[in-house]
């Protein structure tokens, strides 16, 4: 396998002594710059890609990926064409692209597409919670841990969903990637007997279970005490 971070510093060098023949001033600090990148379809099995070199911030020489040979991208990189296609270095870096785009790079890409998918389309359920701050407060129903972010959570009454005294929070990040959003009831408009009648339902996309939770008293948490229910 070739060492492609000495074969860019060696051309950095060449870079310096292809534009002082051109009558370029290379005094001070100069920057070779180097951005390629690689695309996999996963049903074609095509590979894509491009190289291209840079100098001090403007486009200088491009490989050409069907040929593997270099294109000159500004005038000064004309001289620098021939050299870098002669020179062991210039050959040098084109038998590693050679290499990294029909083996090193699609491999890569598979993997990561496979880690990717194994990740993005997992589901998790999360725990919901009834939270209240005081007596006279909406009792709030949340839901934390849910991945992905596609859910809904509501209040319903008798089955149905509530569109009013009722308060939707948005879908909220969770620093370990998944989310959580809340739904506050507003009790002002519910009597006591009729709190059997209530309960909040999550529905995560993808799903069919729906979690619900019963508004009930000793489900709440309260200072004085709490009630959670896993899903």
């Amino acid at each position: 396998m070739y060492n492609i971070f000495k074969i860019i510093f060696t051309e950095c060098f060449i870079c310096e002594s292809v534009l002082i023949t051109v009558s370029v001033s290379v005094s001070g600090v100069h920057v070779l710059q180097e951005v390629n990148g690689c695309e996999w379809d996963d049903e074609t099995e095509e590979v894509k890609g491009f190289v291209q070199f840079g100098y001090d911030g403007k486009d200088f020489l491009e490989l050409d990926l069907k040929t593997f040979t270099w294109m000159a991208l500004r005038p000064e990189a004309v001289i620098a064409k021939p050299i870098w296609d002669a020179s062991k270095v210039g050959v040098g870096v084109v038998d590693y692209y050679k290499t990294a785009f029909t083996l090193i790079y699609p491999e890569l890409l598979k993997k990561y597409v496979e880690y990717g998918r194994s990740f993005l389309l997992r589901t998790e359920l999360p725990s919901v919670s009834l939270l209240q701050k005081t007596p006279s407060s909406p009792v709030s129903c949340l839901a934390t841990g849910f991945y992905p972010h596609r859910a809904s959570l509501v209040w319903r009454k008798d089955g149905e969903e509530l569109h009013e005294e009722v308060d939707h929070g948005e879908i909220l990040p969770n620093h370990d990637g998944t989310f959580q959003m809340s739904v506050d009831l507003k009790l002002s408009s519910v009597t006591p007997e009729d709190w059997t009648r209530y309960d909040c339902v999550f529905q995560l996309s993808g799903v069919k279970e729906e979690i619900i939770t019963k508004l009930e008293k000793d489900r709440i948490r309260t200072n004085e005490g709490k009630s959670e229910i896993r899903g």
